[in-house]
Order: C-alpha cells, then sequence, then structure tokens
C-alpha cells in the first residue's frame, strides 16, 4: 500500500523544533520535504552531539526529509527556491518575524501566485499584535502564556521539561495543514495558515483563566498534585517509591475507601464525599491514604489497585522509561551511515510497521535536487 501522503510535495524553511515537528510526521507520513538549511545548517544539528556526533533533537525532529543547501539572498539561489515552490503542495516556514517576507517568500504572495499552494507560517506571536515582532523562545512562550505560572511546587513556578510550546505548535500546523490538503481535495484551492507557539499555549490555559474570570483567581500550584480534583497526586509507598493515583468521581472514591483503603465509611464522610470537599479537606484525606500506602510496596500496591480497577501509575525517570515494558520504538538512519533506536511515533496505523527514513546529513540532496529542478 502506498503512503498516505505520498506523492505530496513539502518545502520548508525550517529550524530548531516547531516546523521540524510538523515536517517530520509529514515525511512519515509518505510525502516529500525538502528542508532548506542555511551554510552552516540548522542550528538544532548543534544542541547537542550524543547521537554518533550528530544532535538528538536533530535525528528526531529530521527524518526522512531531504536536505538542500541554499542561500535565497542570492539571485540564483533564489529562483530555485521559487521553482521549488512552484511546484509543491505545501510551503512551511518558522523564519524569525518577517524574514521570509523580506526575502521574496512572502506567504500571501505566494497565494496569489500560485492558487493551490498550501503555506503555513508558524511564529512565536502571531501576524499581528503588539508582540508579532518579537522572538519567541519554548521558555519565553511558556512564562508569557501563564503556563510556567501553574507548573511547579507551591513556592516555586517551573518550566516543563520538553519543548512543549513548539511540540504543540508543530502538531497544531500539522493538522491544520491536513485540513488544508482535505479541504483542496474538494475545492481545489489551498489557502494560508498561521500557527503560534503562544496562541497554542494560551488555548492549552482555557481552564485556569476560566477559573481566574469567574472566582478571582487560578489554581494554585500544586507540585504532582492536581488543584482542582482530590486524590489525584504523588503518594510515598512503604519501600520508598512513589505511586500516582487519579480518583476522577465520587463512584471511583468510594471503591478507592472500600477496595484499598479498607474502610468503605470514609467514602461517605461529609468531608469527603464529592470532589469539592475532597479538595478542601485534602490534608486530611491524605494523612488516611499515607497510613495505609504505608503498608505497602510498590509491587503490592500496585496489584491492590489494580483488582479495585483505579487508576494508578509509577514515578518513572527516564531511564526507567527506557526499560518500560510498553515503550515502542524503530530505528532510524544517521549522517554517516549508522542507525539509532527511537521512541516509535504515536500513531499507528493497522498494525503496520515504522518504516521511517533517515535524517539526511548537512547539504546531502542539495547536488539532486539542484538538477532536478534546474530552469
Amino acid at each position: 500500500m502506498a503512503a498516505r501522503l505520498d506523492g505530496l510535495l513539502i518545502v520548508s524553511i525550517e529550524q530548531a523544533v516547531a516546523a521540524p515537528y510538523c515536517t517530520s510526521r509529514l515525511a512519515d507520513a509518505g510525502a516529500r520535504v525538502i528542508k532548506i538549511e542555511r551554510a552552516e545548517g540548522d542550528f538544532a544539528r548543534r544542541y547537542d552531539q550524543v547521537v554518533d556526533g550528530t544532535s538528538a533533537w536533530f535525528v528526531w525532529l529530521n527524518r526522512g526529509k531531504e536536505s538542500v543547501v541554499l542561500d535565497f539572498k542570492q539571485p540564483d539561489d533564489a529562483a530555485l527556491l521559487h521553482r521549488l515552490v512552484a511546484q509543491a503542495d505545501v510551503f512551511v516556514q518558522n523564519l524569525a518575524p518577517g524574514a521570509a517576507a523580506r526575502a521574496g517568500f512572502d506567504s500571501k504572495a505566494l497565494r496569489t501566485e500560485f492558487p493551490r499552494l498550501i503555506t503555513c507560517d508558524i511564529s512565536g506571536y502571531g501576524d499581528d499584535g503588539p508582540y508579532r515582532d518579537m522572538k519567541a523562545y519554548d521558555f519565553l512562550v511558556q512564562c508569557e502564556s501563564g503556563i510556567a505560572s501553574v507548573t511547579g511546587s507551591a513556592d516555586e513556578a517551573a518550566r516543563v521539561g520538553v519543548s512543549m510550546c513548539d511540540i504543540t505548535a508543530g502538531l497544531n500546523a500539522h493538522a491544520a495543514i491536513l485540513e488544508a490538503l482535505f479541504a483542496r481535495e474538494r475545492g481545489g484551492q489551498g489557502e494560508s495558515i498561521q500557527v503560534s507557539l503562544f496562541d497554542g499555549m494560551a488555548d492549552w490555559m482555557n481552564v485556569p483563566r476560566l477559573h481566574q474570570m469567574f472566582t478571582g483567581k487560578a489554581p494554585a500550584r500544586m507540585g504532582l498534585s492536581h488543584a482542582l480534583i482530590a486524590p489525584y497526586g504523588a503518594y510515598p509507598v512503604g519501600d520508598g517509591s512513589t505511586i500516582v493515583i487519579a480518583i476522577q468521581n465520587d463512584r471511583e472514591w468510594r471503591g478507592f475507601c472500600e477496595n484499598v483503603l479498607g474502610n468503605g465509611a470514609i467514602g461517605d464522610d461529609p468531608r469527603f464525599e464529592n470532589n469539592a470537599a475532597r479538595v478542601a479537606n485534602r490534608d486530611e484525606m491524605d494523612a488516611l491514604i499515607n497510613a495505609v500506602f504505608a503498608g505497602h510496596d510498590a509491587n503490592s500496591l500496585a496489584t491492590v489497585l489494580k483488582a479495585a480497577k483505579i487508576a494508578f501509575g509509577r514515578l518513572n525517570d527516564v531511564a526507567e522509561l527506557a526499560a518500560h515494558p510498553q515503550l515502542r520504538t524503530t530505528e532510524v538512519g544517521v549522517p554517516g551511515g549508522g542507525s539509532v533506536n527511537i521512541i516509535a511515533p504515536p500513531a499507528r496505523f493497522g498494525g503496520a510497521p515504522d518504516n521511517l527514513g533517515p535524517a539526511p546529513a548537512l547539504g546531502e540532496h542539495s547536488k539532486p535536487v539542484r538538477a532536478e529542478f534546474a530552469e
């Protein structure tokens, strides 16, 4: 069976995380992705050198693409890029604000010239508004959007430990491009898409914002606990490990009390009879839970929780994730001819094996692409 996006050409002037994340998913689905790089390359190539001299970020985000080095400030290279875009289905860029337009690759102008083209501009704050010209990196947007204010302990805000703003923007761009491709199949016309890191994170902040609007305060930072649901957090176990549990409704709470805490009467105690009461009396509730959990090791508690059909997990570190029995992995080629085992893409289609192309060396495809798209 042909790959789902076989025959589509994606041209992307991209760097770092957001746009490469989007186009990596398109490449996984069989689209031809031509990645345009400066002479020095995507700076994500140099974030680290842990994968046989190549950046872990670059291998993860650029598998299955072709790398072409262009200086589109020069007339000949600009003309080549224009010919590439003329044949493309999708044009993606996440350069600094205004850089693509200054170089002659304004999405609005390209859409006028090529009506079937889908353009996707990924930025920090969008194309309008007072922040439109601001540089934006993941950490900065985590702070600006308020994500950091609801993350961390009661005493200190924290950055989420992965590039969630970039990744979210990439996912939003990927979804929007697929929508635009579907619409083009029906209407014959492309369209322009604008995705920003800030908008993606602001959307995630709807619940805290609504609490701020209607109660006058945002949910408190609770570390590994949930500010609005209880019990929903991390609890120490007798062997020194940590178990996390998530009780979503009063029925689950009563089952937890009867089958895990061993005292069904607690489930109807007025202090804990509904979620609002449990949140208000969290300390007393946690003391009851901690007393029972202290009598277990992680395995015995897991057995009891599973039998009681209570949602639970273990607080794993990265080493434990690497050895996790549920983890799916696959092989990806790296520049120089070797390969590395990476975590497999999350979407599976009918159990078919992953078939991911290698991450390209800088300019690996410059010569053949120049020949293919010559005047």
